[in-house]
């Protein structure tokens, strides 16, 4: 299966055989949630590949899985799970957004998607993980307000909000998930948050404890990188004496 590829973007995929599933993306940002997420998704469903999204608009790389090239953008599926997954290891910039958005939900449309999911991060000075929710109805917006924090008034920026307004616009029921960051280092345990919250939702399963433990190590890593800054600013700086010749 290809979509068109006259604005720009092309989706070559096998068939999706899920009836009516659920679709969850993952594009790079804030704490790389979204990635880290769909990843760890992917991982312990042991989901297969069925595509992948190509575009003229897409930075000029190569990724590489053991040697061997994989497409930036892929879609997974989960047969038994009801479950497609489009996951990024590009940032998508801005300009393409739109694009990429209604490309993906028409897409989706197109295979009989019932509702899409987009994960991404949210950056607070708070400490805490909480996962923030909104929804392109009432409805959708009553079924997970007791299971994670609604996201009231504001604006979700990114491919996420993109993907969110081209549901609204298409009429595609939807809801976005944020995991709530302290910046813009990789934030597994912001994931962790939102899988548990996806567990909830979707009466699924997903195991975190090797996300939990690669959080402890990404945090010591942090630590040891922020000890030796301290370090290097404290110690003295050497003197400098001109030379006369």
């Amino acid at each position: 299966m290809k979509g068109n590829d006259g604005n720009g973007f092309e989706i070559i995929t096998e068939p999706i055989e899920s009836k009516n599933p659920v679709l969850f993306n993952g594009f790079p940002g804030i704490g790389l949630v979204g990635n880290i997420a769909c990843q760890h998704v992917i991982d312990e469903l042991e989901m297969v590949q069925r595509g992948s999204i190509d575009s003229r608009y897409f930075p000029p790389i190569a990724v590489l899985f053991d040697g061997i090239v994989s497409m930036p953008v892929r879609i997974y599926e989960s047969i038994e799970h009801n479950l497609v997954i489009v996951i990024s290891d590009i940032p998508i910039h801005p300009t393409i957004s739109y694009g990429i958005s209604k490309e993906l939900v028409g897409w989706a449309e197109m295979v009989n998607v019932r509702e899409i999911v987009p994960i991404a991060g949210i950056a607070t000075m708070s400490g805490k993980h909480r996962v923030f929710g909104s929804a392109t109805t009432c409805e959708l917006l009553d079924r997970v307000k007791d299971l994670v924090e609604i996201f009231q008034v504001g604006t979700i920026s990114g491919i996420a909000g993109s993907i969110m307004t081209a549901c609204h616009l298409q009429n595609i029921p939807a809801i976005g998930l944020l995991g709530e960051t302290r910046g813009q280092n990789p934030e597994p345990r912001a994931a962790i948050s939102v899988i548990e919250a996806l567990n909830k939702i979707y009466g699924l399963d997903i195991d975190t404890e090797n996300l939990l433990d690669q959080a402890n190590e990404i945090e010591t890593e942090l630590q040891k990188l922020a000890d030796q800054v301290k370090d290097a600013e404290a110690a003295p700086s050497r003197k400098e004496f001109p030379m006369y010749g």
